[in-house]
């Protein structure tokens, strides 16, 4: 079955950090480029992170630049989204998505990505 699902989100105080997992299955995580997003309720999905198939260039929204660290483990079919110096504006449900083989677009665009996991709820509160 291709698939990502996401876990690790949860509640947690501001300053704190969570780790989010995505697994994937059904397919060769190692060809693909993969990406984080993010959807506050009211508010548009946004780009949070994306990562090349090795791992070798990553890259980051400003507004999590400095604070969260995307990685994956192509062995383990797995990818991995460190979030330390939480902020109550990070509380949203965080989704990973495969990106496509053939790019038009930037890394933000999440119109570049056609798998989606069912998201994991992250809450930081004040």
């Amino acid at each position: 079955q291709v698939q990502l699902v996401e876990s690790g989100g949860g509640l947690v105080q501001a300053g704190g950090s969570l780790r989010l997992s995505c697994a994937a299955s059904g397919w060769t995580f190692s060809a693909y480029r993969m990406g984080w997003f993010r959807q506050a309720p009211g508010k548009e999905r946004e780009s949070v992170a994306a990562i090349s198939w090795n791992g070798g260039m990553v890259y980051y929204s400003d507004s999590v630049k400095g604070r969260f660290t995307i990685s994956r483990d192509n062995a383990k079919n797995m990818m991995y989204l460190q979030m330390n110096s939480l902020k109550p504006e990070d509380t949203a449900v965080y989704y990973c998505a495969r990106r496509v083989s053939i790019t038009r677009g930037t890394w933000y665009d999440g119109e570049e990505y056609d798998l989606w996991g069912q998201g994991t709820q992250v809450t930081v509160s004040s």
